[in-house]
Parts: C-alpha cells; structure tokens; sequence
C-alpha cells in the first residue's frame, strides 16, 4: 500500500474510541490556540501598517473574524485528520484523538465558526475582505487538508498559502481594496513557511512517515529538504526587502528585515549542510524553527512601528 493509500485508509476510519463529554477547552484546542495567535498578530499588523484608519469597534470585529476563521478552518483540518493525528505522538493528544469528542461536533464547531466569521465580517466591514477570508478557509481545511498534504511532498510550499491570508485581510480591512504592499505581506508568510515548517519537519518525520504523510524529509529525504530550506531562506531575504524597495516603508522595517532576515539565512546555512542528526539532538533545526516564530512576530511588529513613525 502507498503512503497516499494508507493515509486516506487512515481517514476513512472513525475514531474508535468512545467519546467522553467535551469541555469548552477542547474546543478551544479545536482552534490550534498557538496557530492561531500568529495568525491573529499578522492580521493586526496587516490592519495597523494599512493607509486610513478604521473604527475600533470595526477593526476589532475585522480581527475577531479573522481568529473566528482560523479556529473553524483548524477544527475542520482536525475532523478530517482524526485518525491520522492519532498515529501521530505530536497530535495524538488532541481532543479528537484523546476521544473527548464526537467527531461530527468537531465537524459542525468548524463549520459554525467559518460560516459566522465570514459573515460578520460582509456584514460589519465589507464582502470583499469577507471573500477573502472564505477563500482562506476553504485553503486550509480542503485545498491543503484533504488535497496538498497526503498527495504530493510540496503540500507545504503551495499549501503556505493558507496561513499569509491574515495580513492582506487585515489591510483590506482598512483599504477596501488590494494593492502591492498586502500582496508582498502575502508573499513573505508564503516564502516563510517552507524553511518554518521543514525545520519541524526534520526532526518529527519519522511521525508523517508512521501515517504515511508525504512530507518533504520523509519522500525526497534529509539532504533535498535542507538544501531547499536553505533555498528557501535565500528567497525570504530578498522578498522581505520588497516592502523597503517599493517606498512602502520605511527605514525601521527596512533595517529589521535585513538583520532580521540575516539571521534567518544564517541560522538556515548550518541546517543546509549538516551530514548527521544524531550527535546533538538535531540543535541547528530547533534553533532555526524556533528564531522563524520570533522573525515572523518581529518583522510584522516592525513593520507596523513603521506605519506608526511615518504616520
């Protein structure tokens, strides 16, 4: 049996175990509470750094929709993925896996929570920002969850997609319409995401292997993976820099991104032409996934004290 067969065997079969009575904390853990704070932050920068203003009360709904359908599209990823989360010891805790829940209430919370965000969001700021956060969705939870991730080890370079919506939301939000700079802010979480995700990858492949996830290190092996995330880093060094190139920012942003961006690449070049894992616990991969987290976080912060300065 091929991995995409024994994957989508794996999703064929129901959580076996019988559920237990949810709390709210595990819907809550439906959402991806940690995913989801990133993906709240980007929107916020993508909505402070836009041109114009907006009502408080109105860019907090905007911000609400945005964490709203994250969350849905995260409970929607975790109903379809149950079995294959509970093969998995770095998901296998999670409330579905753990059978703290039936598997349809976890069906029916992603879809309330995607299907109310996206209309607040029409309804109390405007339908195109609404679009493209119906379009975000439905990235995550079909195009990436049940398409990309068990058919083809570049699940995680197109499915990047799914997580640089935020920030082009947050400036829609604002703007009302789509320029450069949201569609740069866009691009930079879409770069970033590879070399993040690879990182973690690395050294968790023997779990999407188990379940017969086609992920990058597991199909095409260590020595491709770390060459393109090194790639991939080379890539998110110029892109960062487009926001400066283009007279959309300022110098603030315009020297975080390089310093920023730098110490991506650096710490990205150990990853690339390591040999062997297994001295040291695989050190250079953590340290380069946990610095993606802080560069993500710390460039969007720049970029919005940027907006602040020049406003």
């Amino acid at each position: 049996m091929t991995g995409t067969e024994e994957q989508q065997t794996m999703a064929s079969k129901p959580i076996t175990t019988q559920a237990m009575s949810a709390e709210w904390r595990d819907y809550f853990a439906l959402t991806k509470p940690r995913v989801m704070s990133l993906v709240v932050f980007t929107g916020l920068a993508g909505l402070l750094a836009a041109p114009g203003s907006i009502h408080p009360v109105l860019g907090f709904t905007a911000i609400l929709c945005i964490a709203l359908g994250a969350g849905g599209a995260a409970a929607l990823n975790q109903w379809w993925e149950a079995d294959i989360d509970a093969g998995m010891k770095r998901t296998s805790r999670r409330p579905l896996p753990q059978g703290k829940m039936r598997r349809e209430d976890a069906r029916d919370f992603g879809l309330m929570l995607s299907g109310g965000s996206v209309m607040v969001m029409g309804v109390a700021i405007h339908w195109l920002a609404a679009v493209i956060l119906a379009v975000s969705i439905f990235y995550y939870a079909v195009v990436y969850t049940v398409w990309l991730k068990p058919r083809t080890p570049q699940n995680i370079v197109i499915g990047g997609g799914a997580g640089a919506f935020p920030p082009l939301i947050g400036w829609v939000a604002v703007t009302g319409d789509i320029t450069a700079m949201p569609l740069l802010l866009f691009a930079i979480i879409f770069v970033w995401t590879p070399p993040h995700f690879w990182a973690l990858a690395l050294f968790v492949k023997t779990d999407y292997a188990k379940v017969g996830i086609p992920m990058l290190p597991v199909v095409a092996g260590e020595t491709v993976t770390r060459r393109q995330i090194l790639a991939y880093s080379i890539i998110l060094f110029a892109v960062s820099l487009l926001p400066w190139a283009i007279g959309g920012t300022g110098a603030i942003y315009g020297v975080s991104a390089v310093l920023l961006s730098g110490a991506f690449l650096v710490l990205s070049v150990p990853v690339a032409f390591r040999q062997s894992v297994e001295d040291d616990r695989m050190k250079p991969e953590k340290r380069l996934f946990g610095w993606s987290v802080i560069y993500l976080f710390a460039l969007f912060t720049a970029l919005v004290a940027d907006r602040m300065v020049l406003a």
